[in-house]
């Protein structure tokens, strides 16, 4: 039998004693103690190893002499989540308030939101190159999936919008939605017929695009849903399911004077066997608590100790004006309707919730919407859901994973785990115990760009000298 030379036992020797190269990344999060929102618990002691703008690895920090990096981030006592996502905002104000609905892009960054859908405005065409430039690294702003210009009736409420007056306009309408290659359709429905709602519904069905929007005040939300309506926006619509002499109301075709006669006959056990009829985890309601507070409250706010404020631009500030007026000018009477109309939409969200409705965070900021701003709002609008009764892990999960639940991306958002992208806010506080603590923002990290607090802060000053 042959023997091995006694220096090929040495070289083996020494190959097997050699330490073992190390896994390289972009960018090692280390020491992070990761919010699992899906599961509402802390992960802690995390490594996370990041690619491209991509999670390549989430593992124990007794594994992290294994991997290294060229540039490491100590995420110790701080709680690392994914981004937020704002699932109802505009961009809008005409060609004038371009420049300004543009220079607000960071604001989101600047409050750990990643992610957005915009519901329809007047400057379309800018939004979407924004939304092409901000996934090219291009722009610095928050991801943006768009539904264009909102469709409406003959005689629209926003310029901008769509008209549809008549059936023969739908099909034109949907293909130069298609043509701009918009995310989603956006129905406002303030002028529009419940019959022609129906047929644009019927018709976004048939080319497998998702609709969502207003529901016209005399229709029949559940015929809406049988024909594929995907998702409502605000809750206002819903109170008239609740009321025995709903449906007459609706026929009368009464708008909004009808919502008296809903409110002095508001049943909950109808609203409750409403909900259970509408239920299914493939529908979509968006309350949009925040903004319907702040309207209530206009003629009374002091905005000289708004610290937001001085980073919006004139011109959007003077869209403020109208609904600020409208406020002044309320009547005690017309004061407490929507007093009363807020308390009943408000009571809807815990149902809605449990029944297995999905609920989306979104703020409706942007210009005419008065004092809602990027960002912030959204963190106000996720503490209202939480007041109608939804824990903070609920309420988290409204934004960062029914959010890409909506555009089936569960895959790639909503979470810090192998194969998402690497759309992250690291916090102070930890956001499950208080969802306040979502303010408490000390880094974001979104793709290949980092923005810790003084990044954030030049954000925020680069805002007050445009």
């Amino acid at each position: 039998m042959n023997k091995l030379p006694l220096y090929c036992f040495v070289m083996i020797l020494m190959v097997a004693c050699q330490p073992k190269a190390k896994e390289k990344f972009d960018l090692l999060i280390i020491n992070a103690s990761v919010i699992d929102v899906a599961g509402g618990k802390v992960l802690p002691g995390k490594i996370i190893g990041i690619n491209n703008d991509t999670i390549q690895l989430v593992a124990n920090m007794a594994s992290a002499d294994r991997y290294e990096s060229n540039q490491i981030i100590n995420a110790k006592e701080k709680f690392v989540m994914p981004g937020l996502w704002d699932n109802h905002v505009h961009f809008r104000g005409g060609d004038s308030l371009i420049n300004e609905n543009k220079d607000l892009l960071p604001l989101f960054i600047a409050h750990g939101v990643t992610t957005v859908r915009d519901m329809g405005g007047d400057i379309s065409q800018r939004v979407l190159q924004w939304r092409n430039e901000i996934r090219e690294g291009q722009l610095t702003g928050p991801n943006i999936f768009t539904s264009g210009p909102k469709l409406d009736g003959a005689d629209p409420f926003w310029v901008g919008s769509i008209p549809i007056g008549k059936l023969e306009d739908i099909l034109p309408a949907l293909d130069s939605l298609e043509d701009l290659k918009v995310d989603f359709v956006k129905i406002y429905a303030s002028s529009l017929s419940p019959e022609l709602y129906y047929r644009i519904i019927t018709a976004c069905e048939k080319r497998g695009l998702k609709v969502t929007g207003h529901i016209p005040l005399s229709a029949d939300h559940f015929k809406a849903v049988e024909l594929g309506l995907d998702g409502v926006e605000h809750l206002f619509s819903f109170l008239s399911l609740a009321s025995p002499i709903g449906d007459s109301l609706r026929q009368q075709n009464q708008g909004f004077g009808m919502f008296p006669q809903i409110l002095e006959t508001y049943d909950e056990d109808l609203a409750r066997d409403a909900i259970a009829k509408l239920a299914s985890e493939d529908f979509y309601v968006t309350p949009t608590l925040y903004v319907s507070q702040v309207i209530m409250q206009l003629d009374k706010m002091d905005p000289t100790v708004d610290s937001l404020l001085p980073l919006i631009g004139p011109g959007i500030q003077k869209t403020y004006e109208r609904r600020i007026k409208q406020a002044q000018n309320r009547s005690p009477k017309a004061r407490q309707l929507m007093l009363d109309m807020d308390t009943r939409e408000r009571s809807l969200v815990l149902p809605m919730y449990q029944a297995g409705i999905t609920i989306l965070a979104g703020s409706d900021c942007g210009p005419s919407n008065s004092y809602v701003y990027p960002g912030g709002a959204l963190h106000s609008e996720l503490a209202l859901l939480v007041e109608t009764g939804l824990t903070s892990k609920e309420a988290l999960s409204t934004s960062v994973i029914s959010g890409p639940k909506f555009f089936g991306l569960e895959e790639y958002y909503g979470g810090i785990e192998v194969g998402k992208v690497a759309h992250i806010i690291m916090l102070t506080e930890n956001p499950l115990v208080n969802i306040e603590n979502v303010g408490s923002i000390d880094l974001v990290l979104k793709g290949n760009t980092i923005y810790d607090r003084s990044k954030i802060s030049e954000l925020k000053a680069s805002l007050k000298t445009q």
